[in-house]
């Protein structure tokens, strides 16, 4: 199976208690018929990929305050054609954060998000259908500050909340690690 075929599939069979993230299940279905839903230039929206990255003990994530938006974010990017969606978030992690001790935890999709991006230069106003994975690192580990990025930083979830404010996807994703067993 192909791995637009295998992502189909994730999508169809993820579940979450969080209406917002069911209804987005019928929008990324609808884009993933479409040849080019994983080219940047696909609009009004394409397929992202994205990884929350906690320590080991859960108690941090760490986030990037991005350049071009000026907001704190989990590290993820364009798939620019690439349909493994998986592999798509573990590389625009490393390339984030130059961390060599990410691990995947779990083998599914750990979140589902859909969120407007303002228009810049000469490109539009557009939606990126991200598919977010959870990652592990060592919090010990040096991380380096990519040219994406304006920071680094590993936050508590009181400071993930303060710094991302009203960011719904973010205290999502915060509260679903909280949540884990």
């Amino acid at each position: 199976m192909t791995n637009r075929g295998l992502l189909i599939q994730s999508l169809a069979a993820y579940k979450s208690a969080y209406q917002e993230e069911l209804a987005f299940k019928k929008r990324f279905q609808e884009l993933l018929e479409h040849p080019r839903a994983f080219f940047r230039d696909h609009l009004p929206g394409h397929i992202t990929a994205s990884a929350w990255i906690i320590d080991p003990t859960r108690k941090y994530a760490l986030l990037t305050h991005h350049a071009k938006l000026h907001r704190w974010l989990q590290p993820g990017g364009h798939a620019d054609g690439q349909e493994d969606v998986l592999a798509v978030a573990q590389r625009e992690a490393w390339e984030e954060t130059r961390l060599v001790s990410l691990k995947l935890s779990g083998d599914h999709i750990f979140d589902l998000d859909i969120h407007l991006i303002p228009p810049r230069h000469d490109f539009p106003e557009h939606f990126h259908y991200d598919i977010r994975f959870l990652l592990v690192a060592n919090i010990e580990e040096t991380f380096t500050i990519s040219e994406e990025s304006k920071d680094l930083a590993w936050l508590s979830e009181a400071e993930v909340v303060q710094r991302t404010g009203s960011n719904q996807s973010i205290l999502r994703m915060a509260e679903k690690v909280r949540d884990l067993p």
